[in-house]
């Protein structure tokens, strides 16, 4: 089956990029959704989280030794129908030093950039991961507070430069999940812990005397203007935790419309428990006039036909969706045991609502 894709993927790569309509995307001008720069047709993202593979490794873990199992997992997830494939980026793997970027991995994203063009794959970056945290540099997590924010306007310009010509980004995610200090201020970056990674990232131990909202709003600005150094075309995000799920009053903060006025639109990651009408009463509330991604979605806490029932539910808010592709193919998991019928029974609702999910209307 493997063999049969990449043979697929590898027949389209002939064809030039013009005739396979691959075009940079942009915010519609009413700002409902997505449509593409030249013809303005409208495009929904539909795709999935490729985070890590079935063993837990990162990208960049396995991209230089086993291209040809990027390569073939590429085949699948377009094979299931999706359109966007969100990769995520570690910092220490992309700088060798606080000033220097690292070419060996830009040369690699270079080369994921053309894979994506040519199996017509959108890419949603993430940026300045540190998930695995025994990889985290010590120079960095020494760092103080503007030093660190410095290396990760260098990471995102690095970046920028090199997927700027690029039509295969949708976006750029500044970072998945960063988080405030509490007002005692805290003593590690990082937390969060799930399954041996740290997802979670804090922007700032202290606030010296800052309201969270000047924070949140001076380190977006400050990435923002690193990107738009280097291209000014490609859409710019950030991935962050709906904490309206956990107190129902609980208002924006990176979305916020003032902090976030430099962001293009709104990515908020989700995993409903059985009340689905809770979680589309949070979601509203990200609902702030810009386009919403739910850039994380699975089935954790509910079952499958609860999860297809909040997509359902939140078609008047949500532009767009990316849930998870482990590597492997849903009739590679095993027929007996619980995560991994879960994991195959979702692939497959996945994979039939992909038609509908991903129509022009």
């Amino acid at each position: 089956m493997r063999l049969l894709l990449l043979l697929v993927i590898g027949l389209a790569g002939i064809a030039p990029l013009s005739l396979r309509g691959m075009e940079f995307l942009k915010v519609s001008e009413d700002g409902s959704g997505f449509v593409l720069t030249d013809s303005g047709q409208r495009f929904r993202p539909w795709g999935v989280n490729y985070d890590h593979d079935a063993d837990g490794r990162l990208i960049e873990d396995y991209w230089h030794d086993e291209w040809a199992t990027v390569e073939s997992d590429f085949a699948e997830i377009k094979a299931l129908g999706a359109n966007v494939v969100r990769v995520h980026l570690q910092l220490g793997k992309f700088m060798n030093s606080a000033d220097e970027a690292s070419e060996r991995e830009l040369a690699r994203l270079g080369d994921l950039l053309k894979l994506a063009e040519r199996t017509g794959l959108y890419l949603d970056l993430t940026g300045l991961g540190c998930y695995h945290k025994a990889d985290v540099p010590a120079w960095y997590n020494d760092l103080e507070e503007g030093a660190r924010w410095k290396v990760q306007a260098r990471f995102w310009s690095a970046i920028a430069k090199r997927c700027a010509d690029s039509p295969a980004v949708f976006c750029y995610d500044l970072m998945n999940e960063p988080v405030l200090p509490g007002k005692e201020g805290d003593n590690e970056w990082l937390l969060g812990e799930l399954g041996g990674k740290f997802f979670v990232q804090r922007i700032a131990l202290e606030l010296k005397g800052r309201s969270r909202k000047e924070i949140a709003k001076a380190w977006i600005e400050m990435l923002v203007e690193a990107i738009r150094a280097e291209d000014p075309r490609h859409l710019i995000t950030v991935g962050v935790i709906p904490w309206a799920m956990v107190w129902p009053k609980a208002k924006p903060l990176f979305h916020d419309p003032e902090v976030g006025q430099r962001l293009d639109f709104v990515s908020v990651h989700f995993y409903p428990e059985e009340d689905i009408d809770k979680a589309l009463a949070a979601l509203k509330v990200y609902d702030v006039g810009k386009p919403v991604v739910v850039e994380e979605f699975f089935p954790l806490k509910c079952s499958g036909e609860q999860m297809e029932q909040f997509i359902d539910g939140a078609g008047d808010i949500a532009d767009g969706w990316m849930s998870f592709y482990w590597g492997k193919p849903a009739a590679d998991y095993p027929k007996h045991g619980l995560q991994g019928a879960l994991i195959a029974d979702w692939l497959r609702r996945f994979e039939k609502r992909s038609a509908k999910m991903t129509r022009v209307e």
